[in-house]
């Protein structure tokens, strides 16, 4: 996967606002719409632009209860985790989900309307779960940041 200052650039922006059309972004970079948009399309296809997406408020929807949640594995098993990576993939409540090294096997964000709410998600996610040695729950205060913005360098021009 290659990219070039160019593309850099693009990733810049659409990190910003990916509603922009094809003239804009154009316009910002010195490219025809066109060009854009091919260079888009192939930052796509290669997986370096892995989505497009909205941050959607939890308050505003109505899952105002934030929490970071620490999972650790009975074993470190290659089966276990795969399951576990897959429970977390299905699950809508699991906003995000890290494979992690440190005192934990997983960290994930979740959300709940109410804590009873998040009682009965825990109680099926993880207790009934029999690859789960332990779990901590870390309630979110203030969320200060959200995004999914990377910091983008341009290549060195040999």
């Amino acid at each position: 996967m290659q990219y070039d200052r160019l593309d850099a650039r693009i990733l810049e922006i659409v990190q910003k606002n990916n509603r922009l059309t094809s003239e804009v972004i154009g316009e910002m970079t010195g490219l025809s719409a066109t060009a854009c948009q091919r260079r888009l399309k192939r930052l796509r296809s290669e997986g370096i632009i892995e989505a497009d997406v909205s941050i959607v408020s939890p308050k505003s929807v109505g899952r105002a209860l934030q929490m970071l949640v620490l999972v650790t594995l009975e074993r470190e098993r290659s089966d276990i985790v795969d399951r576990f990576k897959k429970a977390i993939k299905s699950s809508a409540e699991v906003v995000n989900g890290f494979f992690v090294t440190g005192e934990a096997d997983f960290v994930l964000y979740i959300t709940a309307r109410t804590i009873e709410d998040y009682e009965q998600f825990t109680r099926q996610f993880f207790h009934k779960n029999p690859d789960i040695k332990e779990f901590r729950t870390m309630v979110v205060m203030d969320r200060v940041k959200a995004g999914f913005a990377i910091p983008v360098e341009a290549p060195s021009e040999d």
